[in-house]
């Protein structure tokens, strides 16, 4: 069963506690390039995320360097990230969307944000409070998936269904640094293969840890 709202507040706390830099590890200095650089990090790291925009971000600076650029050249240039063709399209294409419809802003609502190409909920998250400090949902990626089901938190398997259930669990000026804190958590302490138990502030609410205190020596998982 997933924790309470009580016991979710005490967690929260711990957390903000451990980790008071927790904040959005992709490098960006305007609305722009955090877009880019969060449709960069599907399935890539955010190091390698980091690694290209270092030059990325040099070449093209606004909107509409992005919505003007050579297709092939940007496949080229943020190959390594994978999946380089779909997020070349999408990035810039929503890079034109927003200059014809925004007025070359980065829209600043869940459904403007959702309505551009290669952007969900996850990144329309990320943007909202990163970039303009809304908390307007939980950015459930890899991390926070991962550690919302091993400590409790949540039962669900599907990202959409992970977000409602913290969106229950937890104040709402609490919704974006919540992801931070989680997926800094699951990067120091709480790793997907060893994940360091004696370590975690966590333990003593955390399911994984109670269940596995509960196995024959033999068969615990290892600490």
């Amino acid at each position: 069963m997933p924790v309470d709202k009580k016991t979710a507040a005490v967690m929260y706390e711990a957390l903000q506690a451990a980790y008071p830099d927790a904040a959005c590890a992709l490098h960006s200095g305007s609305t722009m390039e955090l877009l880019v650089a969060t449709i960069l990090s599907a399935q890539c790291t955010d190091e390698r995320v980091n690694l290209v925009t270092k030059s990325l971000f040099k070449k093209y600076r606004t909107v509409r360097d992005f919505a003007r650029a050579e297709i092939a050249d940007f496949e080229r240039e943020i190959r390594s990230t994978g999946f380089f063709r779909n997020k070349a399209r999408n990035i810039i294409r929503a890079a034109q969307i927003i200059e014809e419809r925004f007025n070359g802003r980065v829209p600043d609502t869940m459904e403007a944000l959702v309505s551009l190409p290669g952007v969900a909920r996850k990144t329309a998250n990320i943007i909202l409070f990163n970039a303009y400090g809304k908390n307007e949902g939980v950015a459930v990626d890899t991390h926070v998936q991962r550690l919302s089901q091993r400590i409790g938190l949540s039962a669900q398997r599907a990202p959409e269904k992970i977000e409602k259930d913290l969106q229950a669990l937890f104040a709402r000026q609490q919704w974006g640094q919540l992801s931070h804190l989680l997926i800094t958590h699951g990067r120091r302490i709480c790793r997907a293969r060893k994940p360091d138990c004696p370590s975690c502030g966590l333990r003593q609410w955390c399911v994984y840890y109670r269940e596995a205190a509960a196995l024959p020596r033999a068969r615990q998982p290892e600490a």
